[in-house]
């Protein structure tokens, strides 16, 4: 039986602290680019070089203490209905990431001009560090990728839990650096990547290019919606409306508040009114709370894919095909920590797609800005996937999966942080 664990560290305030944070640091940044002398935007260059680096170095540490960990979790449980609810699961993030390509391959010719691109984000401007302190990372982001892979498999197919244990205390560890060092510091990290574009004079593109994406990356998070509760409907022989219509209080849920372990309580009732038996639904909806990412692959695709074209470099879409595959893994379990999606995919982005620092921290802006949307619409997709797995499974009885230990039913306002877009 597929079982969470207690992640103590993340706390409310995050959840509700972080989008405002990089809001208020996003503004700050343009205002104070507008006025600010060259020896302080230096200064602010020098921290984000800094913190720049210490990225580069803690990415594929990230990588292996959340991927390898997730993958042996989701070994333990063996059987048909993990089977068919893990493909079903990675079978919708996968459509999701091609569907937000093929969107943004048709609309993007349209919506980023010429006079939109520019050659690099962030070093228009000749203001240079002080100084740099260099961190080379203990290996490249597919080493760790591969190592990640064969450790997670590997402890999933033998009985030994010394491993197991220490990778479970690593994961703790990225944990704890995710929400005491890396989450504290973004919003500064944020403020002078937004303060160099400002006197550079790229601010003004970006936003406008950013505000397009964000109104058609709510549209095709709604076209996904439907389109899932569609198959599911033709699947099950249910109404997708009458589903739809269902789910919305999930999806209310979820956009406010930005969590998909607040959202469980409130997802199980749901998923149970469409007609899904109850152990199944005990099963389904706690365990794609952590694998099921169709929301935050479409964010991350649509984004990217933005900042491709911006800066005037050729979308293959064989290239784009491998990254969609590699995210839907990498970013199993992740979510677990605030902002564990992205923070999963920048090692995939910098390796694959080639991003560089100031891409890589406009990913993490463009990515919480939207965070409510792509929490609401994987959380909403869940329960398409619980009515079919209802129509596929056997009639056998199924244990259902426990809740998170701190998290109470009657309290839906208290995530615990099983997802963040």
């Amino acid at each position: 039986m597929f079982k969470f664990k207690k992640r103590k560290l993340l706390k409310l305030r995050l959840k509700w602290g972080l989008l405002p944070a990089v809001i208020a640091a996003i503004i700050a940044g343009i205002v104070c680019g507008l006025f600010f002398p060259d020896w302080l935007t230096r200064f602010f260059i020098t921290i984000n070089g800094i913190f720049g680096n210490f990225l580069g170095f803690i990415i594929p540490l990230l990588i292996i203490g959340l991927v390898a960990p997730g993958i042996a979790e989701l070994g333990r449980s063996a059987g048909k209905l993990l089977f068919i609810t893990t493909a079903l699961a990675y079978g919708f993030t996968l459509f999701s990431g091609f569907f937000s390509y093929a969107v943004a391959d048709l609309t993007y010719p349209s919506l980023i001009t010429a006079a939109d691109r520019m050659t690099s984000f962030g070093e228009a401007v000749a203001l240079k560090a002080y100084f740099s302190i260099p961190m080379p990372p203990m290996m490249d982001v597919m080493a760790a990728l591969v190592l990640a892979f064969t450790l997670g498999l590997g402890m999933a197919s033998i009985p030994g839990t010394r491993l197991k244990g220490a990778l479970q205390d690593f994961r703790d560890i990225i944990d704890r650096v995710i929400v005491s060092v890396i989450i504290p510091v973004l919003p500064l990290y944020i403020f002078g990547i937004f303060l160099n574009m400002t006197v550079g004079g790229q601010v003004a593109t970006v936003l406008g290019v950013f505000a397009k994406i964000i109104v058609l990356i709510f549209g095709i998070t709604a076209v996904m919606l439907f389109l899932q509760f569609l198959l599911a409907g033709i699947i099950a022989g249910k109404n997708p409306f009458f589903m739809l219509k269902t789910m919305m209080v999930s999806y209310m849920t979820a956009l406010g508040t930005q969590s998909s372990a607040a959202t469980i309580p409130v997802n199980l009732k749901q998923v149970e009114k469409l007609g899904v038996k109850k152990e199944i639904a005990g099963f389904v909806v706690p365990l794609c709370a952590t694998i099921h990412l169709s929301g935050s692959t479409m964010k991350i695709v649509a984004c990217s894919m933005a900042i491709f074209l911006m800066t005037g470099q050729p979308l293959h879409f064989a290239q784009y095909a491998g990254f969609i595959f590699m995210l839907g893994i990498t970013m199993v379990a992740a979510p677990g920590v605030p902002g564990g999606a992205i923070m999963a995919a920048l090692g995939i982005l910098q390796s694959m797609l080639g991003f560089g620092e100031a891409e890589l921290g406009l990913m993490i802006a463009l990515y919480i800005a939207m965070d409510s949307f792509g929490t609401a619409c994987n959380v909403t997709g869940d329960g398409a996937i619980a009515v079919i797995v209802d129509k596929l499974y056997s009639r056998r009885p199924v244990q259902p999966v426990a809740l998170p230990a701190q998290e109470e039913p009657s309290q839906p306002s208290n995530p615990q942080g099983i997802r963040i877009g």
